[in-house]
């Protein structure tokens, strides 16, 4: 099979699809690879350590699309790359399928069958290809560094000669994947942690890291049957905001994680709340791009409010390229054990979940129930 690997064409975005393992590992099986000249270049990987592994190296993203039996992207391909596909290939990439709607509908027209890597289901057998868990991994481990690299105190206690300096005090609200590795960072710091979640099994993970669980005493336990948070009522997320407040104000340090796959992220922080807090604190909202969970955040930028810095960066993941192409990599590397037959070609088995789960396009036609789900 036709294998290709394409530079990404979002602004920002560092990452590559296929590291120079996976792509040994391809060549190796028989397959004929071919990767875009630069493709792997800021996330540390130079075009010959592709050349060394038997792949071919093209200039052009759209020949390289054109002649791929399946393509392989972080992102979403550029329209050029989507024109030049031919009828009957096939993509794997990160497609935002529930809110990207044009995308999906190109992909389709286009006669492409698209495999949204960020609709893995969440169960036990699809860990290892669980791209949102190993990116929101390394989004909490950074936003744990950037909120001690910009706050303008030590995080950990000191014990100098002009006497002992507390611990900063750092809040993380969201305690899935992304929040249990900023909680991880953070006690490694040295900093004194404090977590919040809306599902009650959190608590345990929480303390099991050295944090403290902080939750209402009469909160219900809002965990879906996928091990995700629901969605909160009005009434829910007001409670929640009047028993965070509290909390955020004593802060040094707020991590924001919250997220719901498909919707916009829930509202955990008002700006007066913000105001409240003590000049020189820091806030880092990695829910930046599907909303915030602080009313004051704006995607890509810096805001301050009354002497607190209100963060919202994006594409978090991109800015350590090296193990997010990596870890990308390694997850992809487990759908293709299951997508790619012994006699090297593309076999969808639509009653395996996993498959049924992430085709969100198959033979000229969106498959609705993906991604409406």
């Amino acid at each position: 099979m036709k294998i290709g690997i394409n530079r990404e064409n979002a602004p920002g975005e560092n990452r590559v699809a296929a590291s120079p393992d996976l792509v040994s590992k391809l060549v190796s099986s028989g397959h004929d690879v071919a990767v875009q000249s630069g493709a792997g270049a800021s996330a540390g990987f130079p075009d010959a350590t592709y050349e060394e592994t038997g792949a071919s190296l093209g200039d052009s993203a759209s020949s390289i699309a054109e002649s791929s039996d399946l393509l392989l992207h972080v992102g979403r391909p550029s329209d050029k790359e989507i024109d030049a596909m031919q009828i009957g290939s096939a993509l794997a990439a990160t497609l935002d399928a529930r809110r990207d709607a044009e995308a999906i509908e190109a992909l389709a027209n286009a006669g492409v069958t698209a495999l949204a890597m960020d609709l893995v289901p969440r169960i036990a057998r699809a860990q290892s290809m669980d791209v949102l868990s190993s990116q929101a991994s390394i989004a909490g481990y950074k936003a744990a560094l950037m909120a001690a690299n910009a706050l303008s105190r030590f995080f950990p206690m000191m014990m100098t000669a002009a006497g002992t300096i507390p611990p900063a005090r750092v809040l993380i609200l969201g305690a899935g994947v992304a929040g249990l590795q900023a909680i991880a960072t953070a006690k490694r710091l040295g900093a004194d942690v404090y977590a919040f979640d809306v599902r009650a099994a959190a608590g345990e993970q929480v303390e099991s890291l050295g944090a403290k669980f902080i939750a209402p005493p009469d909160a219900a336990d809002a965990e879906t049957e996928g091990g995700y948070a629901r969605a909160q009522t009005d009434d829910e997320n007001e409670r929640q905001r009047s028993f965070l407040a509290d909390h955020v104000v004593r802060a040094d340090a707020v991590i924001t994680t919250a997220a719901i796959p498909g919707r916009q992220a829930p509202l955990l922080i008002e700006t007066d709340t913000v105001a409240e807090m003590r000049p020189g604190s820091i806030i880092i909202d990695l829910a930046a791009e599907t909303g915030g969970n602080v009313e004051a955040t704006v995607a890509g930028e810096d805001v301050h409010v009354n002497g607190v810095t209100v963060k919202g960066p994006v594409n978090v993941p991109s800015l350590m390229p090296y193990h997010a192409s990596v870890t990308y990599a390694r997850n992809l590397e487990s759908l293709l054990n299951l997508i790619i037959g012994e006699d090297l070609s593309l076999t969808l088995d639509f009653d395996d979940e996993v498959v049924d789960a992430m085709c969100v396009t198959h033979d000229g036609e969106i498959r609705g129930h993906t991604i409406n789900r």
